[in-house]
């Protein structure tokens, strides 16, 4: 979750890659995962769909138990706002969710007042007759 997310587990980020618009996004769910690489897409086993990935900087090190690297996905279930405008998070967001707009490498992001619920996001301008 992004509550669980610390600066300092994220330093050594080069780049984020998105699979999608993200201005389209009202939110985007994010967690750090162990991946067997610095770079690269990796395997996405959750319900629901990639929209982006992190990838890391040589200094980066792997694990010394796992040989892995704590890289962030961000990912959206079938539930989500953008799929489910009026559903379970028409107003509030999952606690793992920001805005994507707000992310950075090495830069956690933030919930605002959009990723909240707030002004109409576009996927509700779009259902609008």
């Amino acid at each position: 979750m992004s509550a669980l997310i610390a600066e300092d587990e994220i330093i050594h980020e080069a780049d984020l890659v998105w699979l999608e618009d993200i201005s389209r996004l009202d939110y985007v769910r994010q967690s750090l995962d162990r991946l067997p690489t610095r770079r690269g897409r990796p395997a996405y086993h959750r319900g629901g769909r990639m929209v982006g990935y992190a990838l890391l900087g040589p200094g980066a090190k792997p694990s010394r138990s796992s040989g892995t690297f704590r890289r962030r996905v961000f990912w959206l279930l079938p539930h989500d706002r953008d799929s489910e405008p009026d559903g379970l998070y028409a107003t509030g967001a999952p606690a793992e969710a920001v805005d994507a707009r707000t992310l950075a490498p090495g830069s956690k992001g933030r919930k605002t007042e959009r990723s909240e619920g707030g002004p109409m996001s576009s996927a509700r301008l779009g259902s609008v007759s």
